[in-house]
């Protein structure tokens, strides 16, 4: 069975939704999995099935637009407590998690366990990260959803960085 089958199975076993894509100028061909979270929404995880491994990389969350230094400070500690992926940052900054798996250790399991990191990672880490590195833009948000009398509904896990002027 061909490890992008292996993929495949356990995907549709896990009843999870996701998009094959062929080689494109030159690239890997990968299966888009979509992981459904609570504080992220989704989570699109990029399966790039190579001659010799599998590349897993998830996008997190944009550029830092403040506190650059505590953002990956807590994401070099996070690294520390991870399976199998760590997180990056691309060329502009912006923040992924990345991992290989070789051919052979490309199992059902091992897919789920994988998968399963990617998830508890950004659905787990995504506030933490938007605290650290957007306080500004929520509060901004937060007081021009206020002033127009918008839901704050969305924001709500970031009340607690408002304090007494909201």
């Amino acid at each position: 069975m061909s490890t992008q089958q292996i993929i495949e199975d356990a995907l549709n076993e896990r009843e999870l939704t996701f998009s094959l894509h062929k080689d494109t100028h030159g690239g890997l061909p990968a299966l888009v999995v979509e992981l459904p979270g609570e504080r992220k929404l989704k989570t699109n995880t990029i399966l790039s099935i190579g001659e010799h491994s599998v590349r897993v990389e998830a996008f997190v969350c944009r550029r830092p637009d403040e506190n650059f230094e505590e953002v990956y400070r807590f994401l070099l500690k996070r690294n520390r407590r991870l399976y199998g992926v760590a997180y990056t940052l691309d060329n502009v900054g912006d923040i992924y998690l990345v991992g290989l798996l070789a051919l052979e250790s490309v199992t059902a399991d091992e897919i789920d366990r994988i998968l399963g990191q990617v998830l508890e990672a950004v659905d787990g880490d995504f506030n933490t990260l938007l605290e650290l590195g957007f306080r500004t833009s929520i509060q901004r948000e937060w007081a021009w959803r206020v002033s127009r009398g918008e839901s704050l509904k969305n924001l709500e896990a970031f009340a607690h960085l408002i304090g007494d002027e909201a």
